[in-house]
């Protein structure tokens, strides 16, 4: 099992970001835990892939407990061996909507990475007006999320999804209401988002407010954006970048990539005004049906629609109301 390092040694060619409120900086860019499973990338290349970040100065560890179901978790977990578990900001996340459900994640994800602790775990997939009222029941999840805290297993508590940012606002104003303070926000912020159903125009200005921290991913949306002949990769990214976030959480499944995503880190300069208003006028056209985006417009990418047992149960007192 892992023990905690109080200061990782890193390449200081990837610039650190404050983490919110936490104390906490990490990589400006962050390594995507999903494709680290997908049908192209071997456990080999998966393994490599890994450690070669943490050797270029990626701290950011992203993953699921449902990614590619628990392989994206056994994966990472695997190539943290060996005195890299230490080096990195590790972060998973966890769909159970119920307290029992979400504690049995917790611990299938802790025992998948092959640590000892968490540093940031999330709630998963917060794509429904129920989600934020179900997570803050007394038979909630977030009692788990708490519980593991309070034992040492989870450092940060934050939450995710990609379907409309109203419902980000949604779950913030439950959080206060049930007096949670997240730590983390994960939320898509890329050129597209810019014109439709933005959670960078509504959500990210909340967050920075509030000093929480703000996790950018889809940046490229698994390279969907790239098929819109609009823009380029390293813009994307760029782009994505010069927003104030704390991290840019991307996909990474080839060396090529890998390469490309640290390279834009390590010489990142932000996007002047008139580079930002040229992008976006470039994109504007092409973003306003969220076609590059869909999943803010389907379910493609809803796993726990495509899987509900995920949510666990409803509260049994809920149950008892329904009719015989």
């Amino acid at each position: 099992m892992a023990t905690r390092a109080a200061n990782a040694t890193i390449d200081q060619s990837i610039p650190l970001r404050p983490l919110g409120h936490t104390g906490v900086r990490v990589s400006a860019i962050g390594m995507g835990g999903w494709h680290l499973s997908l049908k192209h990338v071997s456990a080999e290349l998966a393994d490599r892939l890994i450690r070669a970040a943490v050797d270029r100065g990626i701290t950011f560890m992203d993953n699921s407990w449902d990614y590619n179901k628990g392989a994206s978790e056994r994966r990472m977990g695997k190539a943290l061996r060996g005195g890299y578990r230490q080096r990195v900001f590790l972060m998973t996340k966890i769909d159970g909507r119920s307290k029992k459900e979400a504690a049995k994640q917790i611990d299938e994800s802790l025992r998948r990475l092959k640590t000892d602790w968490i540093d940031l775990v999330q709630h998963h997939e917060i794509i429904r007006y129920e989600d934020p009222d179900r997570i803050f029941d007394r038979e909630g999840a977030h009692q788990a999320l708490e519980a593991a805290r309070r034992a040492g297993k989870v450092r940060f508590i934050g939450f995710t999804g990609h379907k409309d940012p109203h419902i980000h606002l949604y779950m913030l104003e439950r959080a206060q209401h049930h007096g949670v303070e997240f730590d983390t926000v994960q939320m898509p912020l890329n050129v597209m988002d810019a014109h439709f159903r933005s959670f960078g125009q509504m959500v990210l200005p909340e967050l920075v407010r509030r000093r929480i921290g703000v996790l950018g991913m889809k940046p490229l949306a698994n390279g969907i954006i790239l098929k819109s002949k609009t823009v380029t990769a390293e813009e994307c990214l760029r782009y994505a970048l010069s927003l104030p976030t704390s991290v840019v959480i991307t996909g990474i499944d080839s060396m090529k990539v890998l390469t490309q995503a640290c390279n834009v880190a390590a010489g990142f300069t932000p996007l002047t005004r008139t580079e930002t208003a040229a992008l976006l006028a470039r994109t504007r056209a092409a973003a306003t049906t969220g076609q590059f985006e869909p999943f803010k417009t389907s379910s493609i990418f809803d796993g726990t629609a495509e899987h509900p047992e995920y949510l666990g149960d409803e509260p049994e007192r809920l149950q008892a109301l329904m009719p015989e």
